[in-house]
């Protein structure tokens, strides 16, 4: 089974494409292909599915196997995938994901492609549609949590799937390691959640670590900095357009005034080869 491997700013992914194979068991395909010691390495993998409302589909599963409902550096890639094998030739196109039909642009300069630019939606801001409990169909903005007998301010977003959002005086130190897997699996968020620890350097800049649902610490979050976005601007910290540093590069991040964000970055062609793997 062929396969290409991707990133953007250091998020990894396996696509491969199914638009003309019969699917398998893609949550056990995951957990073998995203192993770094006995499979490919990956923070996810991506499969091209036929869509019946959109230009194709996009599916992800997470290296436990587990799928999510949105990557936004994973868009990003598996859009530019596409492109560059041919299977879409327009520079904007529709992709049908669990979270709704996003809308990838892929920036070219001379010929090359140099980013790519996807209109992620509105984030979602009442508690219940996040989830997290409690709240009912308020925002959660500056709302206190109790983690390890200290608590934090968090506010929290969906871009299609669950965010808090931390914002701290130290990204670089915080412990990550030690309080990613307390946050994800707080009983405040039934489905689990991605946390961002977030320091705000300027109004147009700010620095991000994420500790991602099913995956664990990753080098970005795509969906991640558009809820870091978003959660500035709720508490007054970030203005409407930024550049959020992640551990593997930056992404800019805009909420325009029809309440889309739209997120820009690099998606990367790392290697390719054929899997010899269980299917």
């Amino acid at each position: 089974m062929e396969f290409t491997k991707w990133q953007g700013c250091g998020n990894d992914f396996v696509i491969v494409d199914f638009l003309d194979r019969e699917p398998v068991d893609f949550a056990a395909l995951a957990v073998r292909m995203c192993d770094r010691h006995f499979g490919v390495g990956a923070d996810g993998l991506m499969i091209v599915c036929p869509s019946e409302t959109a230009d194709i589909r996009m599916r992800e599963f997470n290296p436990d196997g587990t799928e999510p409902e949105m990557c936004g550096n994973g868009i990003r890639c598996f859009a530019r995938c596409l492109y560059d094998c041919g299977r879409i030739r327009r520079e904007q196109f529709t992709i049908e994901t669990i979270a709704g039909t996003m809308v990838p642009r892929i920036l070219t300069e001379s010929g090359e492609v140099t980013a790519v630019e996807v209109d992620m939606g509105e984030p979602v801001l009442a508690g219940d549609a996040i989830p997290v409990r409690g709240f009912g169909m308020e925002p959660v903005i500056a709302q206190p949590i109790t983690v390890e007998d200290r608590t934090y301010a968090m506010t929290c977003v969906s871009m299609g799937n669950p965010h808090c959002v931390i914002f701290v005086d130290d990204a670089e130190g915080f412990p990550l390691a030690e309080l990613g897997p307390k946050f994800e699996n707080h009983p405040a968020f039934p489905r689990r959640i991605n946390t961002e620890f977030v320091h705000v350097r300027d109004r147009k800049h700010a620095r991000m670590r994420v500790w991602e649902r099913g995956a664990g610490i990753t080098l970005a979050c795509g969906t991640g900095t558009c809820a870091t976005l978003a959660a500035g601007v709720l508490c007054d910290v970030l203005d409407r357009a930024a550049e959020i540093e992640v551990d593997g590069g930056v992404i800019h991040v805009a909420w325009h005034a029809d309440g889309h964000i739209f997120m820009t970055g690099p998606a990367e062609p790392v290697f390719a080869g054929i899997w010899q793997g269980d299917v």
